[in-house]
């Protein structure tokens, strides 16, 4: 039995230790991952999200059977309430103002980290600025399911083939397949938004 297997099995015996190891490993990175999702997410909109992501592993961990790692089904699960999160807020606030944050945007509080890891490239990183990268995730939200939430747990999760065919339940020949195809869509919307939002926007010629 490898040691994810081992913890979760003391997590599902009531061992409250095993809990506290859980969420040491995953609670910063679960947080890192919403916060990326929307670019009118605040800290505290994220943290908020990933206390109730947690909430539901503790409810629903018994249905998690090791079909991919612990930390893609916390993912998956972080992707889905977040999506919630923000289309509830939509619902309250048609027409309401948005502030950009910025990624490297830290809750001096709770000490969660919110900045993706130096060792890992962030998914915008080749963004030139801060209104760019509010303009992919604005484009994201226009390219719908199940485009959304492959290119998310990609990119923003970062998340190997191996684990995407675990995860959505396809063979690895369809996960590459549909990952081309999203981002072809992506590419489409992310065009027309920003050479509308950016008249300075303009394709590389050559």
């Amino acid at each position: 039995m490898g040691l994810e297997a081992q913890l979760l099995a003391r997590c599902r015996r009531g061992d409250a230790a095993a809990w506290d190891e859980l969420f040491d490993a995953h609670y910063t990175a679960a947080g890192r991952f919403i916060f990326q999702l929307s670019s009118d997410f605040t800290v505290e909109d994220a943290e908020e999200i990933c206390q109730e992501v947690f909430l539901s592993v503790i409810k629903n961990l018994d249905s998690f059977h090791g079909e991919s790692r612990l930390q893609t089904w916390i993912f998956r699960i972080a992707a889905n309430r977040a999506r919630d999160y923000r289309e509830k807020r939509h619902a309250a606030k048609r027409g309401g103002g948005r502030a950009d944050v910025s990624l490297q945007a830290g809750d001096p509080e709770s000490g969660l980290a919110l900045d993706p890891p130096a060792d890992l490239p962030a998914p915008d990183e080749h963004l030139m600025n801060a209104e760019q990268a509010a303009l992919v995730r604005a484009s994201l939200e226009r390219l719908g399911e199940p485009c959304r939430e492959i290119v998310e747990l990609r990119y923003f999760g970062d998340l190997s083939y191996e684990e995407l065919s675990a995860t959505l339940a396809l063979n690895p020949k369809t996960v590459s397949s549909r990952l081309s195809k999203c981002l072809d869509r992506l590419e489409q919307i992310a065009r027309k938004i920003f050479s509308r939002d950016n008249p300075d926007f303009s394709r590389p010629t050559g």
